[in-house]
Protein backbone atom coordinates (compact mmCIF):
# COMPACT_ATOMS: atom_id res chain seq x y z
CA UNK A 1 0.00 0.00 0.00
CA UNK A 2 1.44 3.18 -1.27
CA UNK A 3 0.45 5.34 1.90
CA UNK A 4 2.07 8.85 2.51
CA UNK A 5 1.56 11.91 4.66
CA UNK A 6 2.36 15.56 2.71
CA UNK A 7 2.01 18.72 4.28
CA UNK A 8 -1.06 20.57 3.67
CA UNK A 9 -0.59 22.99 1.22
CA UNK A 10 -2.85 26.60 1.65
CA UNK A 11 -4.33 25.73 -1.28
CA UNK A 12 -5.83 22.42 -0.35
CA UNK A 13 -6.85 23.92 2.69
CA UNK A 14 -10.49 24.40 1.51
CA UNK A 15 -10.78 20.89 0.14
CA UNK A 16 -9.11 19.22 3.20
CA UNK A 17 -11.80 21.12 5.46
CA UNK A 18 -14.92 19.86 3.19
CA UNK A 19 -13.70 16.31 3.52
CA UNK A 20 -12.64 16.54 7.54
CA UNK A 21 -16.42 17.72 7.58
CA UNK A 22 -17.56 14.65 5.39
CA UNK A 23 -16.22 11.67 7.21
CA UNK A 24 -16.94 12.95 10.50
CA UNK A 25 -20.38 13.12 9.46
CA UNK A 26 -20.43 10.14 8.06
CA UNK A 27 -19.62 8.64 10.98
CA UNK A 28 -22.66 10.50 12.68
CA UNK A 29 -25.04 9.25 10.46
CA UNK A 30 -24.08 5.60 10.65
CA UNK A 31 -24.78 5.97 14.31
CA UNK A 32 -27.68 8.06 14.73
CA UNK A 33 -28.98 8.86 11.13
CA UNK A 34 -31.06 11.90 10.15
CA UNK A 35 -32.04 12.30 13.60
CA UNK A 36 -28.43 13.59 14.94
CA UNK A 37 -28.17 16.22 16.97
CA UNK A 38 -24.69 16.22 17.67
CA UNK A 39 -23.53 19.50 15.15
CA UNK A 40 -21.19 21.96 16.54
CA UNK A 41 -22.37 24.37 13.39
CA UNK A 42 -24.42 24.12 10.08
CA UNK A 43 -24.85 20.57 10.65
CA UNK A 44 -21.51 19.62 11.21
CA UNK A 45 -20.29 17.04 13.57
CA UNK A 46 -16.71 19.50 13.53
CA UNK A 47 -17.12 23.10 12.62
CA UNK A 48 -14.84 24.91 10.62
CA UNK A 49 -13.51 26.85 13.63
CA UNK A 50 -12.67 23.58 15.55
CA UNK A 51 -10.66 22.44 12.24
CA UNK A 52 -9.46 25.94 11.49
CA UNK A 53 -7.82 26.14 14.98
CA UNK A 54 -6.71 22.79 14.82
CA UNK A 55 -4.55 23.32 11.18
CA UNK A 56 -3.11 26.99 12.61
CA UNK A 57 -2.04 25.66 15.91
CA UNK A 58 -0.78 22.58 15.15
CA UNK A 59 0.67 20.34 11.94
CA UNK A 60 -1.46 19.42 9.47
CA UNK A 61 -0.75 16.57 6.78
CA UNK A 62 -3.07 15.20 3.43
CA UNK A 63 -3.05 11.20 3.62
CA UNK A 64 -2.35 10.55 0.45
CA UNK A 65 -2.57 6.89 -1.30
CA UNK A 66 -1.29 6.19 -4.75
CA UNK A 67 -0.82 10.12 -5.45
CA UNK A 68 -4.31 10.92 -4.22
CA UNK A 69 -5.95 12.82 -1.37
CA UNK A 70 -8.09 10.11 1.00
CA UNK A 71 -8.22 12.02 4.60
CA UNK A 72 -6.16 14.15 6.68
CA UNK A 73 -4.23 14.37 10.33
CA UNK A 74 -3.49 17.28 12.48
CA UNK A 75 -1.32 16.69 15.22
CA UNK A 76 0.38 18.72 18.05
CA UNK A 77 3.62 17.93 19.79
CA UNK A 78 5.12 19.32 22.62
CA UNK A 79 8.66 17.61 23.24
CA UNK A 80 8.03 13.91 24.03
CA UNK A 81 3.76 14.66 23.94
CA UNK A 82 1.77 14.30 21.01
CA UNK A 83 -1.84 15.32 20.76
CA UNK A 84 -4.06 13.68 17.41
CA UNK A 85 -5.89 16.44 16.78
CA UNK A 86 -7.73 15.13 13.53
CA UNK A 87 -7.20 11.93 11.74
CA UNK A 88 -9.83 11.07 8.54
CA UNK A 89 -9.96 9.03 5.96
CA UNK A 90 -12.52 9.01 3.05
CA UNK A 91 -15.57 6.61 4.20
CA UNK A 92 -14.47 4.74 0.37
CA UNK A 93 -11.49 3.66 1.96
CA UNK A 94 -12.76 2.71 5.21
CA UNK A 95 -11.53 -0.55 5.95
CA UNK A 96 -8.65 -0.87 3.77
CA UNK A 97 -5.81 0.29 6.26
CA UNK A 98 -4.98 3.61 5.00
CA UNK A 99 -5.63 4.96 8.03
CA UNK A 100 -3.47 2.11 9.94
CA UNK A 101 -0.92 3.08 7.67
CA UNK A 102 -0.95 6.96 8.20
CA UNK A 103 -1.00 6.44 12.10
CA UNK A 104 2.60 4.41 11.87
CA UNK A 105 3.51 7.16 9.46
CA UNK A 106 2.90 9.79 11.67
CA UNK A 107 4.70 8.15 14.61
CA UNK A 108 7.81 7.96 12.61
CA UNK A 109 7.56 11.62 12.02
CA UNK A 110 8.12 12.17 15.86
CA UNK A 111 10.21 9.23 16.77
CA UNK A 112 10.75 11.60 20.00
CA UNK A 113 7.44 11.54 21.04
CA UNK A 114 6.66 9.18 24.13
CA UNK A 115 3.06 9.66 25.01
CA UNK A 116 0.42 10.25 22.22
CA UNK A 117 -3.12 11.81 23.06
CA UNK A 118 -6.30 11.82 21.22
CA UNK A 119 -10.03 11.82 22.32
CA UNK A 120 -13.45 10.51 20.74
CA UNK A 121 -17.28 11.08 21.35
CA UNK A 122 -18.72 7.42 22.86
CA UNK A 123 -20.71 6.43 19.96
CA UNK A 124 -17.59 6.64 17.42
CA UNK A 125 -17.27 2.15 17.57
CA UNK A 126 -15.07 2.41 14.70
CA UNK A 127 -12.75 5.20 15.65
CA UNK A 128 -12.73 3.15 19.32
CA UNK A 129 -11.60 -0.19 17.63
CA UNK A 130 -9.28 1.69 15.60
CA UNK A 131 -6.96 3.23 18.14
CA UNK A 132 -7.59 0.50 20.91
CA UNK A 133 -7.57 -2.24 18.64
CA UNK A 134 -4.96 -1.06 15.42
CA UNK A 135 -3.20 1.30 16.75
CA UNK A 136 -2.25 0.26 20.45
CA UNK A 137 -3.91 3.49 22.67
CA UNK A 138 -5.28 2.48 26.01
CA UNK A 139 -8.95 4.35 27.07
CA UNK A 140 -7.44 6.38 30.03
CA UNK A 141 -10.45 8.58 30.84
CA UNK A 142 -14.25 8.75 30.53
CA UNK A 143 -15.18 12.50 30.37
CA UNK A 144 -19.43 13.34 30.81
CA UNK A 145 -21.44 15.03 33.02
CA UNK A 146 -20.07 13.65 35.84
CA UNK A 147 -16.60 13.90 35.10
CA UNK A 148 -16.07 17.05 32.42
CA UNK A 149 -12.98 17.14 30.25
CA UNK A 150 -11.09 20.51 32.01
CA UNK A 151 -9.83 20.96 28.66
CA UNK A 152 -12.75 22.14 27.50
CA UNK A 153 -12.78 25.28 26.61
CA UNK A 154 -15.32 28.28 25.60
CA UNK A 155 -12.80 29.23 22.88
CA UNK A 156 -14.19 26.17 19.94
CA UNK A 157 -17.49 28.12 21.16
CA UNK A 158 -19.23 24.25 21.91
CA UNK A 159 -19.32 22.47 25.20
CA UNK A 160 -18.35 18.73 24.44
CA UNK A 161 -21.10 17.88 27.57
CA UNK A 162 -24.15 19.71 25.13
CA UNK A 163 -22.84 18.57 21.85
CA UNK A 164 -21.79 14.82 23.24
CA UNK A 165 -24.19 14.00 26.27
CA UNK A 166 -23.04 10.91 26.34
CA UNK A 167 -19.35 11.33 26.81
CA UNK A 168 -16.15 11.32 25.12
CA UNK A 169 -13.33 8.96 25.78
CA UNK A 170 -9.66 9.78 26.08
CA UNK A 171 -6.94 7.43 24.61
CA UNK A 172 -2.99 7.59 25.52
CA UNK A 173 -0.21 5.22 23.83
CA UNK A 174 3.06 5.06 25.22
CA UNK A 175 6.22 4.48 23.62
Amino acid sequence: MNVRLDPLLADDREQFIKDNQEAFNYGALQEFGHRDDHFEEDEQIISRETIEQSIDNGEAYRIMLDGSPVGGVIIKVEGEKGDLEILFTSPKEHSKGVGYTAWCEIEKLHPEVKVWETVTPYFEQRNIHFYVNRCGFHIVEFFNSHHPDPNDSEVENVNSDEQFPDGMFRFEKRI
